[in-house]
């Protein structure tokens, strides 16, 4: 069950056909979208988190499936991730609550539960 890996291509599939149809506007926006996460001040790790927690409370499964992805390649455990979602929770109140679905969705598939024989 890959849900979130497909909606991860049907966003490549998009941003291709955009950059063909409409090459000006889709590269101005990938290139505000490098230089707004290009700053120093905010790790790319917590960058990502921020971004899990935007999505949430976006309510946008294609969000949630890109930044959770990139979160655990930044080294976002699951618990961080889901924190992140629950901060969407507070702000965006019930909602938010149910678009844990699709984040609990990514999690699972992105970021598989730790081996419990492994120590740390």
């Amino acid at each position: 069950m890959a849900q979130m890996a497909d909606r991860l291509k049907e966003v490549g599939a998009l941003t291709r056909r955009l950059q063909k149809d409409f090459f000006r506007e889709t590269t101005g926006f990938l290139n505000f979208l490098k230089e707004a996460e290009s700053g120093e001040a905010i790790s790319i790790k917590h960058k990502e988190l921020i971004n899990v927690a935007l999505s949430v409370a976006a309510q946008c499964e294609w969000c949630i499936a890109f930044h959770v992805r990139s979160a655990v390649r930044a080294g976002a455990t699951r618990a961080e991730l889901v924190e992140a979602g629950f901060q969407a929770v507070i702000m965006h109140g019930g909602p938010a609550f149910m678009w844990l679905t699709p984040l609990l969705d990514a999690v699972d598939e992105f970021a598989p539960a730790a081996d419990p024989s492994a120590s740390g």
